[in-house]
């Protein structure tokens, strides 16, 4: 195969480009390097099977070009910045749906038929079944990124739909591990590294969040390729436990040997859209032959090792 990765050079993105060389596929990354770093395509870059483009996916001209040649697609690049999207509400419209627009018309434009796309959980809203299954009853959105991401799946299925092209959908809980660079662990840690005295929750610290380690989460968009039938297959993707937002505090102070002074803003949400409890129900990866390997607790700690061996990742973030 020949893959193609928009937002190859960020953290999930980076580890799928190393997978995909590691099993013997040639991979072309697509990054404006406005969040991806170069730093994580190192090994790749080193291997004649890769490619980097430096290009931003909303030019659809650089894209198609890109592009060519390709079979697969991989579409990771977004806005991740999720925590602050009623400050500028376009940025997920632009980054997140017309990004989307733009490579589904780049694929047809050069012949390639499937995809694969990084959904969220976040699309659930603030739902009444838990754990939460892809069929669940149509959600009301609650925040700008879950919208846009929802959005995109509509794009995506009707392009599957109307110009026959195969879909993944996989609609992630949050993504931890090495290359790490923004969510919870990443700015606990970053506080504590300034001030390992004293650490500002945002909510209560009562939030019940569900993550998945980063190669996990590849393992099963491989198994989900090779396995699940596409109409397009929409995926759920995550453990099947979650943790308090407190818990995740007590493992990571732990591991540093800190007892920070807690201060919380308050409230069930550190945020607007802020969902204060998100458990999927991911059965039907399960149903794949696919399940985690490591535990919340444990990706956690593996996330934190990474940003404590590799401190240039807060200096390259700022």
């Amino acid at each position: 195969m020949k893959a193609f990765v928009t937002g190859g050079a960020g953290f999930i993105g980076s580890n799928l480009v190393d997978r995909l060389l590691l099993r013997g596929d040639d991979v072309v990354a697509y990054d404006n390097l406005s969040t991806g770093r170069r730093e994580f395509l190192r090994e790749a870059l080193a291997n004649p099977r890769f490619a980097l483009v430096e290009g931003d996916v909303l030019d659809g001209d650089a894209l198609s070009a890109a592009m060519r040649g390709c079979d697969f697609v991989f579409h990771l690049a977004a806005n991740a910045d999720v925590r602050f999207g009623v400050e500028h509400p376009e940025k997920d419209l632009l980054q997140n749906t017309i990004t989307t627009f733009r490579v589904l018309e780049a694929m047809r434009e050069s012949g390639v038929k499937r995809i694969a796309f990084s959904s969220t959980g976040s699309i659930y809203g603030e739902p009444v079944v838990f754990p939460t299954p892809e069929d669940a009853p149509f959600p009301v959105q609650t925040s700008l990124y879950g919208a846009s991401k929802l959005a995109c799946e509509g794009l995506i299925s009707a392009y599957c739909n109307g110009f026959g092209f195969s879909g993944w959908i996989f609609r992630f809980v949050s993504i931890l591990g090495e290359r790490y660079t923004h969510g919870h662990v990443f700015d606990f840690y970053k506080r504590l590294r300034d001030d390992p005295q004293a650490l500002h929750v945002l909510g209560n610290g009562k939030q019940r969040k569900s993550y998945l380690y980063v190669h996990d989460c590849i393992d099963a968009i491989f198994a989900a390729i090779e396995r699940a039938e596409t109409k397009p297959a929409i995926l759920n993707l995550g453990t099947d436990e979650y943790c308090m937002v407190n818990d995740s505090i007590g493992w990571i102070t732990g591991a540093l040997g800190l007892t920070p002074r807690l201060t919380y803003s308050g409230g069930e949400r550190g945020w607007i859209g802020d969902s204060p409890f998100i458990f999927l129900d991911c059965g039907r990866m399960r149903q794949l032959g696919w399940a985690p390997k490591l535990s919340i607790q444990q990706g956690i700690l593996r996330t934190l090792d990474f940003l404590r061996a590799n401190p240039w990742v807060f200096d390259a973030t700022q």
